[in-house]
């Protein structure tokens, strides 16, 4: 490869990629990842890497009784199996000369644009002393609540988050397949354009074994950077020299084709679901004048119908349809106390500017 298609990418790994039937690591298989993160590395690829498998390292380590809770057993084996992972990775990548760091992160650490930004600034310079970022929730002390849907949605952030040219998901199937005929042999997408294709046609939601996520979750995900203008490959990681294939250009797994790049707040405030600190209901007036296609517009208060919660400026808010229903997210620019006042009013400043608002597709 002379030039890899991209020069900064995310690469998230699933369970399923790197551990065996019994949930335990597969030192096989990682040793090729490491392999090619190696060889990217030494191609000028800035690499952060998203892995799971904490829980399933757990599993070879520690024996747990029955009558033990899930989230008890998720806190056992995490902690214990986090330390195997993190050793195995550094071992690998020490034998090709390369360090990494490990981050652990809970959903509560993006909660506001400080904490992101603190990330960020991290991030940013692991890879500037050209050390290889290796992240994971830290399940040890995620509330159930505040957890991640699974490490795609983490690595999405991540990518979102670092400005990333490419979000490489590595599952344990060859990509997206065409599932809207029943057929005993269907296809793998190539190519997914998220302005003309719609993905929930082609998938029969289901859940991996040991990971919490599915195809769904994944393709919701893929689509969400796509908007942003992030290019999206969901692939096999099982299969050799997946990752120099993709960076090297080759069509294989599914991708998704990115759009027009989206400012960097917008791209937190789109990540900020379950962060919220409240939420306001629009009239179907104001619905129709966000998704305007033809210009841009602010959240006023004369399209706000009920405010609910309490939040001050500079918290995200949710902003709900008549029927409840969650059409986006954005910046307060005043407190919930204020909206109240100005409910219906006219000629007043908007609640949420545009460029600070992020709409659902």
């Amino acid at each position: 490869m002379s030039q890899p298609l991209y020069r900064k990418v995310v690469v998230k790994v699933g369970t399923n990629v790197i551990t065996n039937e019994q949930g335990k690591l597969d030192l096989q298989i990682l040793d090729q990842l490491v392999t090619q993160i190696a060889e990217l590395r030494n191609l000028g690829v800035e690499v952060l890497l998203v892995s799971s498998g904490a829980v399933g390292a757990g599993r070879s380590i520690v024996r747990l009784p029955s009558n033990l809770s899930l989230v008890a057993s998720r806190q056992v084996l995490s902690s214990t199996g986090q330390i195997r992972l993190i050793n195995t990775y550094a071992d690998l990548f020490e034998q090709r000369g390369l360090t990494i760091a490990q981050i652990l992160v809970t959903k509560s650490d993006f909660r506001d644009r400080l904490h992101y930004l603190n990330i960020r600034t991290c991030l940013a310079s692991l890879l500037q002393q050209e050390i290889i970022p290796v992240i994971n929730e830290n399940d040890a002390v995620s509330v159930t609540e505040l957890m991640f849907t699974d490490n795609d949605e983490l690595s999405g952030m991540i990518a979102s988050m670092m400005q990333v040219d490419a979000h490489i998901t590595l599952s344990h199937v060859d990509g997206l397949f065409d599932m809207s005929h029943e057929e005993k042999n269907p296809a793998v997408i190539s190519n997914i354009d998220i302005a003309t294709e719609h993905f929930h046609q082609y998938i029969k939601p289901g859940k991996s074994e040991f990971g919490r996520g599915g195809m769904l979750t994944k393709c919701h995900i893929a689509h969400k950077l796509a908007r942003f203008g992030i290019t999206v490959h969901i692939a096999n990681g099982q299969t050799p020299d997946i990752l120099l294939d993709i960076l090297g250009g080759k069509e294989v797994g599914t991708r998704f084709i990115p759009q027009k790049p989206v400012h960097g707040r917008k791209r937190w405030i789109a990540h900020s679901e379950g962060l919220e600190k409240g939420a306001v209901t629009v009239n179907a007036g104001a619905e129709t004048a966000l998704r305007s296609q033809k210009r841009a517009n602010s959240l006023l208060p004369i399209g706000i119908e009920s405010v609910i919660g309490t939040f001050f400026k500079g918290d995200i808010i949710k902003i709900c349809s008549g029927n409840g229903e969650a059409i986006g997210y954005g910046m307060a620019q005043y407190s919930s106390e204020k909206t109240k006042e100005l409910l219906g009013k006219k000629g007043e400043k908007p609640l949420i500017h545009y460029d600070y608002l992020y709409l659902m597709p």
